[in-house]
């Protein structure tokens, strides 16, 4: 019967019942970065100026998260790799249990894993609320448009390559875009 439970208060999380909010759903404004406990890297306002006219990829990860730091990597090569295709990464910690609080426990991790995008520390869930993610996955993917619309979300171990194509299909769609004469 626990596990039952366990799965109806999943599943209340993702599909809203019992009055549980919806998950965002594809189209939804990238929502607001304000509220977070602090900036690691970056600024909010930095953020949004570095992702404006960009695809978006917002990872959420935690310390104590195993999948997340075994991901790491693949987040990397994307913000690197696809940085001259336009990509942009924003990451933001969100705690598990307290002991995640620590926020220079969270830089630490930062540093040692190579960060170099835009960070923020999200202690008292304002960023995991205004995302829609109730049930506090990490890691969680969300990938915007360069109109900051959502495109596709995955989250868990598979998460990373369930939205390998969806950002395969988003940046061949802008590299055939026609570029506008300045004149």
């Amino acid at each position: 019967m626990d596990c039952v439970a366990s799965k109806l208060g999943v599943l209340r999380g993702t599909i809203g019942i019992g009055g549980a909010s919806m998950p965002m759903r594809i189209g939804t404004e990238l929502p607001s970065l304000s509220g977070a406990t602090e900036w690691a890297l970056g600024s909010e306002s930095e953020a949004l100026a570095a992702i404006a006219g960009h695809p978006t990829l917002v990872h959420f990860w935690s310390v104590s998260c195993g999948i997340c730091k075994e991901n790491m990597p693949k987040v990397a090569e994307w913000r690197d790799g696809r940085y001259d295709e336009g990509l942009r990464v924003i990451a933001i910690h969100m705690p598990r249990y307290p002991i995640d609080s620590d926020v220079e426990a969270v830089k630490v991790a930062i540093e040692k894993h190579g960060f170099t995008e835009p960070c923020a520390i999200d202690n008292m869930h304002a960023l995991r609320d205004a995302f829609q993610n109730e049930p506090g996955y990490v890691p969680a993917y969300y990938l915007f448009d360069e109109h900051g619309k959502l495109k596709s979300f995955a989250a868990g171990e598979r998460g990373l390559g369930m939205l390998s194509a969806a950002l395969e299909r988003m940046l061949a769609g802008r590299s055939r875009q026609p570029v506008e004469a300045v004149g």
